[in-house]
């Protein structure tokens, strides 16, 4: 599996924090490829943008691969909105291909263009776009990859070379002008959207899908749910009926399943790095379409379900699951506060344990707020995208857990006066590690950033 993976991290909801870690932090890159470790001031201080894009350090340099408005080279119309989860998979003689999500909702500037063979429901303004790079990074085409679904926000690669992108949202027909229901996660082949088509993986689950996982040898697909008001969200697995995988393999069907922790009702309550739990059980979700009920709040017995407030990242690492709950705030319904847990679940074992707490009294502190998306990078450490107030950053940290300044965007909308900046989203390196792609969500730009990765 690419150690690579979106959107580990999310709002903290608590603006002017410093967001700390307090754990294990080299647990995170556990039978991954990030085998070294920069040191205590990563690459430099940031060198001011003459062009008033994109600082980085010395060394490095930015090439912009696509802007939101700009023609399509397909010529299918023009760039959609709102560019967020992204995935690098490898291409022919070298080159890469790119697909990304754009998580428009009905209100969103540039729709991503409805096409023929690979539209979902036409009133729907969401979905994924695929850029085809050669070896030396120039874009030879960009096109639609998936359209006429809403709210693109995460999603993940599968081992065999396809992007699960997810639909944060979970409006049914009727609502907003929408034809069909959403909700659903459709997969889409980047060098061939049109072998994929349009087609909800419907057994995978009907509700606000975040992030996947999946697990390389036993098929098994894991998901996130992004609730963030009460009731919160539950953490889910899909048993394919042809676990073998490959395209096509999940539309075969499955059994969805949620978590049960047994004793804990709610996962903020736990706070305690390395604090384990055996007997994990998991429970058939009843109506996996939500026809009538939310699956969230269905009946799964008398020992009730697991929840867990804004649940995102998912990945997979060494022969463990990896999935975050963001934050908890319980002015808002949760057992307890914290600025983002990272669970470990190892299947073999069925065993929980949390592995990472972030809060203001850690050992660790982020100098930026709001921590949104990560990945694992192949110098060793992770890229951390900023979501907060202010000039926005992508930030490095090392496995010691030194933090350095990898980049920041430039002001972008708004006024001198009352400045406004685009989060970043979508970090993912290359296959070979020598470029980093990342989003600007608005106006939505892609930028591929070079330079002396391994130094």
């Amino acid at each position: 599996m690419s150690a690579t993976r979106r959107q580990m991290l999310a709002r903290t909801g608590v603006l002017g924090a410093s967001i700390a870690f307090a754990g294990n932090l080299s647990e995170l890159f556990a039978g991954t490829a990030a085998a070294q470790d920069l040191g205590h001031h990563g690459y430099g201080p940031l060198i001011p943008d003459p062009n008033g894009l994109l600082d980085l350090p010395e060394g490095f340099r930015y090439r912009v691969l696509s802007r939101e408005g700009d023609p399509l080279r397909s010529g299918e119309g023009t760039v959609p909105s709102n560019h967020d989860g992204m995935s690098a998979f490898a291409g022919p003689h070298g080159g890469v291909h790119l697909v990304r999500n754009h998580e428009n909702r009905v209100t969103a500037k540039y729709a991503v263009p409805t096409i023929e063979g690979i539209t979902y429901d036409p009133m729907g303004k969401g979905g994924c776009t695929a850029l085809t790079l050669d070896k030396h990074g120039h874009v030879l085409s960009e096109r639609v990859a998936i359209a006429g679904t809403a709210v693109n926000c995460a999603g993940g690669p599968t081992p065999w070379g396809t992007w699960l992108t997810c639909e944060e949202t979970e409006d049914k027909a009727g609502t907003n002008g929408y034809t069909k229901d959403h909700g659903f996660i459709f997969e889409v082949d980047p060098a061939d959207p049109r072998r994929t088509g349009a087609v909800p993986l419907t057994a995978m689950g009907r509700f606000q899908h975040e992030a996947i996982a999946v697990d390389p040898k036993r098929g098994i697909v894991y998901e996130t749910e992004d609730a963030f008001l009460k009731p919160f969200g539950l953490f889910y697995r899909f048993l394919p009926n042809k676990p073998e995988g490959g395209t096509g393999s999940l539309r075969a069907g499955g059994r969805l399943q949620a978590m049960r922790v047994p004793g804990v009702p709610d996962l903020s309550s736990i706070q305690e790095t390395g604090a384990t739990f055996e007997g994990i059980e998991w429970v058939d979700v009843p109506d996996p379409l939500a026809t009538q009920t939310p699956v969230r709040l269905q009946d799964f017995g008398p020992k009730g379900i697991t929840h867990a407030q804004k649940l995102e990242g998912c990945y997979w690492g060494g022969k463990s699951v990896y999935f975050v709950s963001s934050f908890a705030h319980s002015v808002e319904g949760s057992a307890a506060d914290h600025f983002g847990q990272i669970w470990r679940y190892d299947p073999s074992a069925r065993r929980l344990t949390l592995v990472i707490v972030f809060g203001p009294d850690t050992d660790v502190q982020l100098p930026g707020e709001s921590p949104d998306n990560i990945c694992l990078a192949p110098s060793g450490g992770l890229m951390v995208c900023e979501d907060g107030n202010g000039a926005q950053h992508v930030f490095g940290v090392t496995r010691r857990g030194e933090v350095y300044a990898m980049a920041r965007g430039a002001q972008n909308i708004g006024t001198p006066e009352a400045p406004e900046w685009g989060e970043f989203a979508g970090v993912t390196f290359s296959p070979d590690g020598r470029t980093m792609y990342v989003n600007c969500y608005t106006p939505g730009t892609t930028f591929a950033v070079t330079g002396p990765w391994r130094r």
